[in-house]
C-alpha cells in the first residue's frame, strides 16, 4: 500500500507522531527529554512554527503543530536529524533511532485543535501500567506528569514560553483562570472512556468535516499526484549541508573535525548523510575523506 502523500500549505494544522524502532525507547531519561525540548524550540523559531502542544513518552512523541510557511517536511526533518544525532552520540550507537518515517494528519483546526490538544494530554494516562489506576489516581498521574504541556494549559505559572496557549484554550473563554479550569474538567471528563481519533480518519492523513476534506483533496491531490510519488520519494532528502550544519551545532566541532574523528561522531555522521540526505556510498566517502 502507498503511503499518503505529505500535504503541506500555509497554516496547515497537523498531528505529528514519531514512534522508536520496534518500539523501543527514543527518551532513555530526563537528560533526552531536556535536550529534545531545547532542539524542539530551536527548530520553532528556525522554521517558524507554532506548537499547541505536545507529549513525550519513553518511545514515542506527538506534537500538535501549525506551519506558517507550510514547511512541516523541512520543520521534523531538522528536529529528528537534530535528535537522533544527540542520542547516537550520547549512546555510542549508529543507525536507525526511530520506526520509519514521522506519521502526519492533517487536522481542520475549528473542528479539531481542541479535540486532539486533550488526546494528547491524555496519552500519559493510557500506558499499560496507568490504566489500571483508579480515576483519581489517574488525574493526579496527569496532573504532575512533567513532560507534557498539559502543566502549563492549566497552570500559567509552570509554562515554558514555547506553546501556543491562547489558542488551546479559546473554546473554554480564553487564557484566564476560568478558561484554564474548564479545560482541565474537560480533561477529567475524558478520561474515563478516553478519545479515539484513529477511526475518524480519512486517508490515513486527514481529520475534519466532510467539506474540509473535499477541499484538501480537490486542492492538494489532484489524481495526477499518485503517479508521481515515486519520483517525490527520490527527491524527499534534506540538503546536505543542513545535516552538517545540524551536526556540528550537536557536537559543537567543526565539520573538518568530524572527518578527522575515527570514533562514532564519523560513523553518525555517515549514517545521517545516508538516510537523511540520500547520498551514495561513494559519495560520502569522498565527502568524510
Amino acid at each position: 500500500m502507498a503511503r499518503p502523500l505529505r500535504i503541506q500549505y500555509k497554516d496547515a494544522l497537523y498531528l505529528v507522531t514519531c514512534q522508536g524502532n520496534k518500539r523501543t525507547a527514543i527518551f532513555r531519561d530526563d537528560q533526552d527529554k531536556k535536550q529534545f525540548l531545547e532542539l524542539l524550540n530551536d527548530g520553532l523559531k528556525t522554521y517558524t512554527t507554532l506548537l499547541y502542544g505536545y507529549v513525550l513518552m519513553e518511545n514515542h512523541f506527538h506534537l500538535l503543530l501549525e506551519t506558517p510557511l507550510a514547511n512541516l517536511s523541512e520543520f521534523m526533518k531538522w528536529i529528528n536529524i537534530t535528535y537522533t544525532s544527540h542520542y547516537n552520540r550520547r549512546y555510542k550507537k549508529t543507525g536507525h533511532l526511530y520506526q520509519g518515517r514521522y506519521k502526519s494528519i492533517l487536522l481542520e483546526k475549528k473542528e479539531y485543535l481542541d479535540i486532539v490538544s486533550r488526546y494528547i494530554h491524555l496519552n500519559p494516562a493510557n500506558t499499560r501500567l496507568e490504566k489500571k489506576l483508579p480515576l483519581s489516581e489517574k488525574r493526579n498521574y496527569l496532573r504532575n506528569y512533567a513532560w507534557s504541556s498539559l502543566l502549563g494549559t492549566i497552570d500559567h505559572t509552570k509554562r515554558n514560553g514555547i506553546i501556543e496557549y491562547a489558542g488551546v484554550l479559546e473554546p473554554y473563554g480564553g487564557d484566564n483562570k476560568k478558561g484554564r479550569q474548564l479545560y482541565w474538567e474537560a480533561i477529567c471528563s475524558d478520561l474515563p472512556a478516553g478519545i479515539e481519533i484513529k477511526d475518524k480518519v480519512v486517508g490515513g492523513n486527514i481529520l475534519g468535516s466532510t467539506g474540509f476534506i473535499k477541499r484538501v483533496r480537490d486542492k492538494y491531490l489532484p489524481l495526477r499526484s499518485r503517479e508521481i510519488l515515486p519520483v517525490r520519494r527520490l527527491k524527499n532528502y534534506t540538503r546536505k549541508e543542513t545535516i552538517i550544519k545540524a551536526l556540528c551545532k550537536e557536537t559543537k566541532k567543526s565539520f573538518d573535525e568530524i572527518k578527522n574523528e575515527r570514533g562514532v561522531i564519523r560513523q553518525i555522521a555517515m549514517d545521517l548523510l545516508y538516510r537523511f540526505g540520500g547520498l551514495s556510498g561513494t559519495e560520502i566517502g569522498e565527502m568524510m575523506g
